[in-house]
């Protein structure tokens, strides 16, 4: 069984882990495992340090990103990313997404980047409000459902915004 991101890191499984904690955790593996320490060193060694620093790669590019955060988090309370392939979101919450892409649509098409960016801010707005939730939801021991849902709106907000970076990229 492999190891956690926050245990390759050496800190602990908190959703609310700071991003300065995060970086220097990083900073000081690399340092440790940089391959110019295991020049001298037979080649076994050579390929564990550098196997160790992919992995610490890893759990660096995971623990970074709130969403990476989040699904370890879950991972480590038994959930899988197939497990919520088969559940559904809830409805209203989707027509909500569907509204917010049909304007982001229409905005693009009329070439309306005031309009994106309004739309944009308010997904910020909502990015961050569930991002508060999930915090709050990992320190209460929410139950696996209501954190997974949560998850959830987190990856449409951030493929909202993936939209709006590639149109304002088309600009």
């Amino acid at each position: 069984m492999s190891r956690s991101p926050f245990e390759v890191l050496g800190l602990p499984a908190r959703f609310d882990v700071s991003q300065d904690e995060i970086e220097r955790r990083y900073r000081d593996l690399q340092k440790a495992l940089h391959p110019d320490r295991f020049a001298s060193a037979a080649p076994s060694e050579r390929r564990l340090s550098l196997n160790k620093a992919v992995e610490v790669n890893e759990a660096y590019r995971v623990l970074r990103d709130e969403l990476g955060r989040a699904e370890a988090m879950l991972a480590l309370r038994g959930w899988t990313q197939e497990k919520t392939e088969h559940e559904r979101a809830d409805p209203e919450f989707l027509m909500e997404m569907m509204e917010l892409r049909e304007e982001l649509g229409a905005a693009r098409k009329k070439k309306d980047l005031d309009r994106v960016r309004a739309l944009a801010a308010n997904v910020t707005e909502l990015q961050k409000r569930s991002i508060d939730e999930l915090a709050r939801g990992f320190d209460a021991q929410e139950s696996l459902q209501s954190l997974v849902a949560a998850v959830g709106r987190l990856r449409y907000y951030r493929r909202f915004l993936d939209e709006v970076s590639a149109i304002e990229d088309e600009s």
